[in-house]
């Protein structure tokens, strides 16, 4: 399935369990503020870990780990996708898939097998700004507006989250993504912070005061909305 890396713990990826986090390599965006730029833009096959080596170590982690965080990347990119999260539910793993959304079929496809406990998918910014957010000018938004329809009804435990960049947010946006999602039962707002791993250098955060004035915008119509990796 194309993993290249692996958290072995982590207390924040996954709300409310002990995971681990696997990596999968190649993603159809090119959001300038990537920060696994080089895991989205160098893909190559020589440098996956082989899924006995993720399962064995997620066997002797049985008692220790809630859950498993597939992330990427884009994990829906990988057609075997299903067969993985297969094998790591038999071994009594939760799972939480992060996602762009591009692949609804695939992601309703899954949880209507019941292969899914959360999914977390990204809002990259207004509808009328996504192609220039993705790096895709031009991007059709059907499937991506099908999955944010399908999240909504409650199918599957999720969250939206946006991570908000200076140069690609402004007030009217997140006005515009808080109509998007309303009543969405949990959005995040996430702070943006330079991993030095980026599509497009020089890219600036908001400070902690702009960030509280997004959320109480995004309120108006998300009133469960939060901030999340603000200091």
């Amino acid at each position: 399935m194309g993993i290249q890396g692996i958290q072995k713990l982590t207390l924040l990826d996954f709300p409310g369990k002990v995971a681990c986090t696997l990596f999968t390599a190649g993603c159809n965006f090119r959001c300038p503020f990537c920060h696994n730029a080089s895991l989205v833009t160098h893909v190559d096959g020589k440098r996956d870990i082989p899924e006995e080596e993720i399962l064995a170590f997620l066997n002797k982690r049985r008692g220790v780990l809630d859950g498993v965080c597939i992330t990427g990347g884009e994990p829906l990119l990988w057609t075997d996708i299903e067969a993985c999260i297969r094998k790591i539910r038999e071994l009594g793993y939760l799972v939480k898939l992060d996602t762009n959304g591009s692949n609804v079929s695939l992601l309703k496809h899954l949880a209507e097998e019941g292969l899914l406990d959360y999914v977390a998918m990204d809002i990259k910014n207004a509808p009328d700004k996504y192609g220039i957010t993705i790096g895709i000018e031009g991007y059709h938004l059907e499937n991506i507006l099908q999955s944010v329809d399908f999240l909504l009804t409650g199918s599957v435990p999720y969250e939206f989250r946006t991570t908000v960049v200076r140069e690609f947010h402004n007030r009217e946006d997140f006005a515009a993504i808080g109509r998007w999602i309303k009543g969405a039962e949990r959005y995040f707002l996430q702070g943006f912070q330079d991993s030095g791993d980026l599509i497009a250098p020089g890219l600036r955060g908001y400070t902690k005061e702009i960030m509280e004035q997004a959320l109480a915008i995004v309120r108006r119509n998300v009133p469960n909305a939060e901030l999340r990796g603000i200091e």
